[in-house]
Protein backbone atom coordinates (compact mmCIF):
# COMPACT_ATOMS: atom_id res chain seq x y z
CA UNK A 1 0.00 0.00 0.00
CA UNK A 2 3.14 2.42 1.10
CA UNK A 3 4.77 1.68 -2.23
CA UNK A 4 1.74 2.36 -4.26
CA UNK A 5 1.09 5.71 -2.77
CA UNK A 6 4.39 6.42 -3.16
CA UNK A 7 4.37 5.64 -6.85
CA UNK A 8 1.28 8.05 -7.37
CA UNK A 9 3.01 10.50 -5.48
CA UNK A 10 5.86 10.41 -7.86
CA UNK A 11 3.73 10.08 -11.05
CA UNK A 12 2.05 12.77 -10.05
CA UNK A 13 5.08 15.18 -9.19
CA UNK A 14 6.68 13.96 -12.45
CA UNK A 15 3.34 14.75 -14.24
CA UNK A 16 3.30 17.97 -12.56
CA UNK A 17 6.64 19.47 -13.12
CA UNK A 18 6.53 19.05 -17.07
CA UNK A 19 2.90 20.36 -17.12
CA UNK A 20 4.48 22.84 -15.58
CA UNK A 21 7.36 22.99 -17.85
CA UNK A 22 5.31 23.78 -20.87
CA UNK A 23 3.84 26.70 -19.42
CA UNK A 24 7.19 28.69 -18.70
CA UNK A 25 8.17 28.19 -22.17
CA UNK A 26 4.81 28.47 -24.59
CA UNK A 27 4.97 27.78 -27.98
CA UNK A 28 4.83 31.61 -28.85
CA UNK A 29 8.14 31.89 -27.22
CA UNK A 30 9.66 28.57 -28.59
CA UNK A 31 9.04 29.92 -32.53
CA UNK A 32 10.42 33.36 -31.81
CA UNK A 33 13.46 31.64 -30.17
CA UNK A 34 14.25 28.38 -32.84
CA UNK A 35 13.57 31.05 -35.75
CA UNK A 36 16.03 33.88 -34.24
CA UNK A 37 18.74 30.93 -33.35
CA UNK A 38 18.98 30.92 -37.75
CA UNK A 39 19.63 34.29 -37.64
CA UNK A 40 23.16 35.87 -37.02
CA UNK A 41 22.29 37.67 -34.12
CA UNK A 42 20.16 35.79 -31.78
CA UNK A 43 19.85 37.71 -29.17
CA UNK A 44 18.74 41.21 -30.75
CA UNK A 45 16.33 39.06 -32.80
CA UNK A 46 14.45 38.07 -30.05
CA UNK A 47 14.61 41.94 -28.21
CA UNK A 48 13.21 42.53 -31.58
CA UNK A 49 10.63 40.52 -32.12
CA UNK A 50 9.53 40.54 -28.29
CA UNK A 51 8.80 44.23 -28.80
CA UNK A 52 5.83 43.27 -30.60
CA UNK A 53 3.31 41.21 -29.24
CA UNK A 54 1.70 39.67 -32.25
CA UNK A 55 5.28 37.81 -32.43
CA UNK A 56 3.65 35.12 -29.73
CA UNK A 57 1.07 34.16 -32.33
CA UNK A 58 2.57 34.46 -35.30
CA UNK A 59 4.55 31.96 -37.72
CA UNK A 60 7.63 32.46 -39.71
CA UNK A 61 6.29 34.36 -42.43
CA UNK A 62 4.30 37.07 -39.66
CA UNK A 63 7.94 36.85 -38.25
CA UNK A 64 9.25 38.47 -41.55
CA UNK A 65 6.37 40.98 -41.52
CA UNK A 66 6.98 42.05 -38.03
CA UNK A 67 10.89 42.37 -38.52
CA UNK A 68 10.17 44.89 -41.87
CA UNK A 69 8.02 46.50 -39.36
CA UNK A 70 11.25 47.12 -37.52
CA UNK A 71 13.43 47.60 -40.30
CA UNK A 72 10.77 50.59 -41.12
CA UNK A 73 10.84 51.94 -37.56
CA UNK A 74 14.87 52.05 -37.65
CA UNK A 75 14.96 53.98 -40.94
CA UNK A 76 12.06 56.04 -39.95
CA UNK A 77 14.43 57.05 -37.39
CA UNK A 78 17.89 57.38 -39.63
CA UNK A 79 15.85 59.83 -41.35
CA UNK A 80 14.70 61.95 -38.66
CA UNK A 81 18.36 62.33 -38.22
CA UNK A 82 19.01 63.45 -41.79
CA UNK A 83 16.47 65.74 -41.66
CA UNK A 84 18.35 66.86 -38.07
CA UNK A 85 21.63 67.20 -40.47
CA UNK A 86 20.29 69.19 -43.15
CA UNK A 87 20.15 72.24 -40.58
CA UNK A 88 23.61 71.72 -39.43
CA UNK A 89 25.87 69.88 -41.96
CA UNK A 90 28.87 71.90 -43.78
CA UNK A 91 28.04 72.39 -47.08
CA UNK A 92 31.12 69.97 -48.46
CA UNK A 93 28.42 66.98 -46.97
CA UNK A 94 25.42 68.22 -48.56
CA UNK A 95 25.90 65.53 -51.06
CA UNK A 96 26.92 62.52 -48.64
CA UNK A 97 23.53 63.70 -47.20
CA UNK A 98 21.55 63.48 -50.25
CA UNK A 99 22.97 60.31 -50.72
CA UNK A 100 21.35 58.80 -47.51
CA UNK A 101 18.15 60.46 -47.94
CA UNK A 102 18.28 58.19 -51.31
CA UNK A 103 19.37 55.62 -49.36
CA UNK A 104 16.57 55.49 -47.25
CA UNK A 105 13.63 56.36 -49.13
CA UNK A 106 14.74 53.55 -51.21
CA UNK A 107 14.72 51.37 -47.71
CA UNK A 108 10.96 52.55 -46.91
CA UNK A 109 9.89 51.84 -50.33
CA UNK A 110 11.55 48.39 -50.52
CA UNK A 111 9.81 47.66 -47.26
CA UNK A 112 6.60 48.16 -47.76
CA UNK A 113 7.40 46.39 -51.26
CA UNK A 114 8.23 43.11 -49.44
CA UNK A 115 5.50 43.53 -46.77
CA UNK A 116 2.96 42.65 -50.02
CA UNK A 117 5.37 40.23 -51.15
CA UNK A 118 5.13 37.70 -48.15
CA UNK A 119 1.58 38.89 -48.13
CA UNK A 120 1.25 37.68 -51.70
CA UNK A 121 3.79 34.11 -51.05
CA UNK A 122 6.70 35.71 -52.69
CA UNK A 123 9.64 35.27 -49.91
CA UNK A 124 12.69 35.41 -52.24
CA UNK A 125 11.20 39.22 -53.39
CA UNK A 126 11.89 39.75 -49.25
CA UNK A 127 14.99 38.51 -49.10
CA UNK A 128 16.44 40.55 -52.00
CA UNK A 129 14.94 43.97 -50.45
CA UNK A 130 16.26 43.23 -47.06
CA UNK A 131 19.75 42.68 -48.58
CA UNK A 132 18.99 45.66 -51.03
CA UNK A 133 18.34 47.57 -47.33
CA UNK A 134 21.85 46.26 -45.83
CA UNK A 135 22.88 47.66 -49.11
CA UNK A 136 21.33 51.82 -48.88
CA UNK A 137 23.11 51.29 -45.46
CA UNK A 138 26.53 51.28 -46.90
CA UNK A 139 26.00 53.33 -49.73
CA UNK A 140 25.08 55.97 -46.74
CA UNK A 141 27.67 55.39 -44.72
CA UNK A 142 30.67 55.39 -47.24
CA UNK A 143 29.05 58.62 -49.12
CA UNK A 144 30.62 60.08 -45.97
CA UNK A 145 34.38 58.85 -47.39
CA UNK A 146 35.40 58.63 -43.64
CA UNK A 147 33.84 59.56 -40.48
CA UNK A 148 30.03 59.85 -40.65
CA UNK A 149 27.16 61.39 -38.40
CA UNK A 150 25.24 58.85 -39.36
CA UNK A 151 26.97 55.13 -38.33
CA UNK A 152 24.94 54.20 -35.01
CA UNK A 153 21.63 54.50 -37.37
CA UNK A 154 23.13 52.83 -40.22
CA UNK A 155 24.65 49.96 -38.18
CA UNK A 156 21.26 49.51 -36.25
CA UNK A 157 19.52 49.66 -40.02
CA UNK A 158 21.80 46.79 -40.99
CA UNK A 159 21.67 44.72 -38.35
CA UNK A 160 17.89 44.37 -38.68
CA UNK A 161 17.80 44.32 -41.92
CA UNK A 162 20.53 41.73 -41.75
CA UNK A 163 18.25 39.88 -39.55
CA UNK A 164 14.92 40.29 -41.58
CA UNK A 165 16.98 38.66 -44.49
CA UNK A 166 17.91 35.86 -42.16
CA UNK A 167 14.37 35.16 -41.47
CA UNK A 168 12.53 35.49 -44.79
CA UNK A 169 15.60 33.30 -46.08
CA UNK A 170 13.60 30.49 -43.88
CA UNK A 171 10.82 30.77 -45.98
CA UNK A 172 12.65 29.57 -49.08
Amino acid sequence: MVKSLLLFVLILCTTLVATHSRVIQPNGANIVQQTCSMTPNPALCIQYLNTDPKSSTSDVNGLAQIMFDVLKLKANIAIGKINQLTRSIPTKQNDAVLSCIISYRSILVDVWLSTQALQDGNPNFAVHNAEYAASDVNDCENAFSGKSPLTAENNVVRDASVITSAICKLLL
